[in-house]
């Protein structure tokens, strides 16, 4: 079933949410974001994935000084997808403490849950390289873009 207007709301409000629970530091609000066994795929940063809320706190708090003082969370797509399940892709900026700015993708599956809407896996993906004609190649098969070096010239 094809999420409702109603769902595609709170899907972008739970989105947003997260900036704002971790901005303010209220890690032990995370369970109105993720659900208790979320899966956040911190592959693309050398991290590997954290599984479960706790975990997730706990790398949080061992990033310390690491961790941006700011995020933000911008365009917004929700899709449906299989057995109930939605995927939201957004794009996150983050702004650290001495002002540089760092841009991921968020791929999301989120699951309706008996408390609301809640992410059950995220990816994130660090944007490092800008678009450069020619750079095209599908990403997990979606047919969308992803950033590979240019081919080489003859």
């Amino acid at each position: 079933m094809a999420p409702t207007l109603e769902d595609r709301l709170a899907i972008a409000e739970l989105i947003a949410l997260h900036g704002h629970l971790v901005d303010e530091g209220e890690l032990d609000r995370l369970d109105e974001v993720f659900t208790q066994d979320v899966e956040y795929d911190l592959t693309d940063f050398g991290q590997g994935t954290v599984i479960g809320l706790p975990e997730l706190v706990g790398a949080s708090l061992a990033l310390g000084d690491g961790n941006p003082v700011a995020h933000h969370v911008t365009n917004v797509v929700i899709e449906e997808s299989a057995e109930g399940q939605v995927r939201v892709r957004s794009k996150g900026l983050g702004i650290r403490t001495d002002g540089s700015c760092g841009s991921v993708t968020y791929e999301d599956t989120v699951v309706r849950t008996g408390v609301g809407w809640r992410i059950s896996h995220r990816r994130l993906s660090a944007r490092r390289i800008p678009l450069t004609p020619g750079t095209t190649a599908p990403l997990q098969g979606r047919g969308e873009l992803r950033d590979q070096p240019p081919p080489a010239r003859s």
